[in-house]
C-alpha cells in the first residue's frame, strides 16, 4: 500500500473535479467504507447493495479525482481491485488566501518640514497640525526652527530637498528600485481642482522626471487637515510614487524618464539628496503643496524606499 495523505486540502477554486467527484451519495458512501478497511469491489457491491458495474464507475471517478487508490491483488479467480482512501484524516474544502507579493526593501519617513535646502517664491508658507509657522508669503519662515513640525508646506515655483541616510551602501543585497513616495497636489490661491502644475522630481542632483499635478483639491477637508485649517484653502493632495529602476524611471508605472539607477551614482554618496519643485521655466508652473503628518489624506512624511 501506498502512503497517504494525512489530509488532502482541496482548493475549490482550481480542483473542481475532486468537487464533482464528491458531490454523489454512493460515493461519499464508498469513502466512508473504506475508510475503515480496504475493500474490493465486490465487497462495497454487496455492502451498498449497488450492482458492480455501478460501483466500478464511481471508484473509477473517484480514483481519477485523486481521491482513493487502488491496487491489484491475487484472487481466487484472476486478480482483484482492492481500494483505499488517499487520506487517512480527512478532506478539508478550503479557499486560498489572498497572496500578496512579499518585497524586500528598507524604508525610511522624513518628517515634512526636515528639508536641509531650500529655494521658494511667494505665495509660499508652512503650517503644523497647530498653527500658521512664521509669517504667510514669506520665504524666511522656511528657515524657522518651527519648521520642524510643519505638516503642509506650499510655494509657487522653487523647491524643497531632504537628505536621507544612503543605507544602499552597506547593504550586500542587489538594489533594484529606489522609490519616493509623497502626497502632492498644485497651490493657486483658494483651490481650483482645475489647475495643472509641473512638479518634478531630482534624486541627488539628477532630474529623474516630472509629473503634471491636476490642480489644487478643496473640494472637502482632508482626512487628516485639522478643523482650524480653512475650508478654502488647499485640503488634500495625490499620493505619488515615484521610482528609478535598472530600466528607467516612473510615476505610478507609468514611465516618466530614462534615468536608471546608474544614473544616480548611489555607491559615491552618503546621503541620497531627494528635491522635489516646480521650475521657473515649467510649462505648468501651477504651484505645489506637500502633505505631511496631520494633514490631508495619508498621514506620511516623505518616504523613500530602497528595495532589493
Amino acid at each position: 500500500m501506498n502512503e497517504t495523505d494525512s489530509l488532502i486540502v482541496i482548493n475549490p477554486l482550481e480542483e473542481i473535479e475532486k468537487l464533482k467527484a464528491l458531490a454523489s451519495e454512493p460515493r461519499l458512501e464508498i469513502l466512508s467504507l473504506i475508510r475503515k478497511q480496504s475493500l474490493n469491489i465486490n465487497e462495497i457491491s454487496e455492502k451498498l447493495n449497488l450492482p458492480q458495474s455501478t460501483v466500478a464507475t464511481h471508484i473509477s471517478i473517484l480514483e481519477e479525482a485523486g481521491l482513493i487508490e487502488t491496487r491489484s491483488i491475487k484472487a481466487r479467480k484472476g486478480t482483484q481491485k482492492l481500494c483505499y482512501p488517499a487520506f487517512q484524516d480527512g478532506l478539508l474544502i478550503k479557499f486560498p488566501e489572498e497572496q500578496t507579493e512579499v518585497e524586500n526593501y528598507v524604508e525610511i519617513e522624513m518628517p515634512l518640514g526636515i528639508f536641509t535646502d531650500c529655494h521658494v517664491t511667494a505665495p509660499c508658507g508652512l503650517c503644523s497640525s497647530e498653527k500658521i509657522i512664521g509669517q504667510l508669503d514669506v520665504p524666511g519662515s522656511f528657515l524657522s526652527p518651527d519648521r520642524m513640525k510643519a505638516g503642509l508646506l506650499w510655494c509657487n515655483n522653487g523647491y524643497v530637498e531632504y537628505k536621507f541616510p544612503n543605507n544602499t551602501m552597506y547593504d550586500e543585497r542587489k538594489l533594484t528600485k529606489i522609490e519616493v513616495s509623497a502626497e502632492l497636489s498644485s497651490e493657486t490661491p483658494g483651490t481650483n481642482s482645475d489647475w495643472p502644475s509641473d512638479i518634478t522630481i531630482w534624486i541627488n542632483r539628477v532630474e529623474v522626471g516630472t509629473w503634471t499635478s491636476p490642480g489644487d483639491y478643496g473640494d472637502r477637508r482632508g482626512d487628516f487637515t485639522p478643523k482650524w485649517w480653512k475650508l478654502e484653502g488647499s485640503q488634500y493632495g495625490l499620493l505619488k510614487h515615484f521610482s528609478v529602476t535598472n530600466e528607467g524611471s516612473f510615476v505610478d508605472g507609468e514611465k516618466i524618464s530614462d534615468v536608471k539607477l546608474s544614473d544616480l551614482k548611489l555607491e559615491e554618496h552618503h546621503s541620497i539628496r531627494v528635491r522635489l519643485g516646480v521650475k521657473e521655466n515649467a510649462p505648468h508652473m501651477g504651484g505645489m503643496n506637500i502633505f505631511g503628518r496631520g494633514f490631508g489624506d495619508h498621514d506620511q512624511g516623505i518616504i523613500l524606499r530602497a528595495y532589493y
